[in-house]
């Protein structure tokens, strides 16, 4: 049996949500694709740009989901709740050994919500978690991207399958995305370190401006795989796992009997407010 997506995404929301995660994928690579002195650009200093590009985004998804009758007020008081919930959780992980509580739920949530709604969950929860927990810097806006793309993935996946199928591949997109986002969250920071030369049997792990761009992704490959890949994003990974495994037949539950009642993106008629003899 096939599960339609609660809050359904129309054209005019996907071709916004493609515009919106291309011009966040060059937010990541544009430093392999020009080059860029580490000592002459530093993130610190264009994360407040990245910023304000990124909530008009936000508000162009939301107000083209109500313009097609996606995303309605029950649909957007939702969307305050998880993002609170998603808020709430985070400090229980707070990120120790790559203990992250906040990316079930987001998965889940995309997963019945659909990817308008999920990406938008993505960035509102790594908002709010950020001034929840002290968290805001740089790093932010490229987290929120990150999240975004999470959720939106969640609710790209294949609507046809059901039951424990549903959970395994939940399941298995919860640890793929855990390495991906990884992966990313070292993108936006590496090109800009300054003195650090690791030596390894094939070079150094250093940005090198100028060079091919295949060049700097395998000598970024190498940074991530000896940095995070095993530690941080393994233990995001098993986190996603665990949480999905056990926690999520229920919480897809609820949040599916929510949507039903609630009737997300359905417009009462006169006929439905006359009572019937």
């Amino acid at each position: 049996m096939k599960t339609a997506p609660a809050v359904r995404l129309g054209p005019r929301s996907a071709t916004v949500l493609g515009l919106a995660s291309l011009a966040g994928l060059m937010m990541f690579l544009w430093p392999l694709l020009v080059r860029v002195e580490p000592q002459s650009m530093q993130h610190g200093t264009d994360a407040p740009f990245v910023f304000l590009g990124i909530l008009p985004i936000l508000i162009v998804i939301v107000l083209a989901e109500m313009s097609e009758g996606g995303m309605d007020s029950k649909a957007l008081a939702m969307l305050g709740v998880l993002s609170a919930v998603n808020a709430a959780l985070r400090p229980l992980g707070a990120g120790t050994a790559g203990i992250e509580t906040v990316f079930f739920l987001l998965v889940l949530a995309g997963r019945v919500f659909g990817p308008g709604f999920g990406f938008v969950l993505g960035c509102t929860s790594m908002f709010a978690s950020a001034l929840l927990t002290a968290g805001v810097g740089p790093w932010l806006p490229f987290q929120m991207m990150c999240s975004a793309w999470i959720g939106m993935g969640a609710g790209l996946l294949p609507r046809r399958v059901t039951g424990k199928a549903e959970i395994a591949m939940l399941v298995v997109f919860g640890i793929f995305v855990a390495y991906v986002f990884g992966f990313l969250m070292n993108l936006w920071f590496w090109p800009f370190i300054t003195d650090v030369e690791v030596p390894y049997h094939d070079g150094h792990i250093s940005y090198v401006p100028g060079a091919p761009v295949l060049e700097n992704l395998h000598r970024f490959a190498v940074f991530t795989l000896l940095t995070s890949t095993a530690g941080w994003d393994t233990g995001r990974a098993i986190t996603n796992a665990v949480a999905i495994l056990v926690l999520g037949p229920a919480v897809l539950a609820t949040l599916r009997r929510a949507s039903r009642k609630a009737s997300f993106g359905v417009i009462p008629s006169f006929t439905d407010s006359v009572p019937r003899n």
